[in-house]
């Protein structure tokens, strides 16, 4: 126990003492883009989509399971789904992304504005900023520059907005009976294991003074 506390005490010491900056690295949003997004908020949630905002309310941590920056940018930068998603694109034409992007050096980089729309979690993403992590494969782990980025950057995006829940990817589903959750398809969910329990462990620890609200399965 004495171990995990100071684990943590030195995780968030390292975290909160290094000067951290955030690099622009915007994937394209035209005007096709910005109606893709409007439209999944009117038809995913029947929410007013008028201009595509956002209220955070959460932040969820994600991995690519990309090896690399470039190839996770990429992922994400272009308007439209390509065709290895099958799974997803009937749901909407609209490109997966999210706010953040994390380097496994630890670098932060902005792919789009925190209030915008972002499709990296379904059911929420309508009051959730997203944060991906490059790698999460056997061969490319999390690394130790991720975990610290990660709680400079929760303790950032809170101090900017009203969040209440910081969730990993794969715990969305804990949200299905939640008033946050407007997902309208009851069949529409994928299986997600990203960042991992340990990575959202030692991130919830560091970032405990906080008080995000438990998930809704352990009230």
């Amino acid at each position: 126990m004495r171990r995990l506390l100071l684990f943590s005490l030195i995780v968030c010491l390292s975290a909160c003492s290094v000067k951290r900056t955030i690099v622009q690295k915007p994937i394209i949003f035209y005007d096709d883009r910005m109606e893709l997004t409007k439209a999944y908020l009117k038809d995913r949630y029947q929410l007013p989509a008028e201009t595509g905002e956002i209220i955070p309310k959460m932040i969820v941590l994600h991995w690519t399971a990309i090896p690399t920056l470039e190839r996770s940018f990429q992922a994400f930068v272009n308007p439209t789904l390509p065709n290895w998603r099958p799974d997803i694109k009937t749901v909407s034409g609209l490109n997966v992304s999210s706010q953040f992007l994390v380097d496994q050096d630890g670098t932060i980089y902005q792919l789009m504005d925190e209030n915008i729309m972002a499709r990296h979690v379904i059911g929420l993403n309508h009051c959730a900023i997203g944060v991906e992590n490059v790698g999460g494969t056997e061969e490319t782990p999390l690394t130790r520059a991720q975990l610290k980025s990660n709680i400079w950057l929760v303790k950032y995006l809170t101090e900017k907005y009203d969040i209440e829940y910081l969730i990993g990817h794969h715990e969305y589903t804990l949200f299905e009976n939640h008033p946050l959750w407007l997902e309208v398809d009851d069949g529409y969910r994928t299986v997600k294991s990203d960042p991992g329990a340990s990575f959202m462990e030692k991130v919830r620890r560091a970032c405990k003074n906080l008080d995000f609200k438990p998930l809704p399965a352990t009230q």
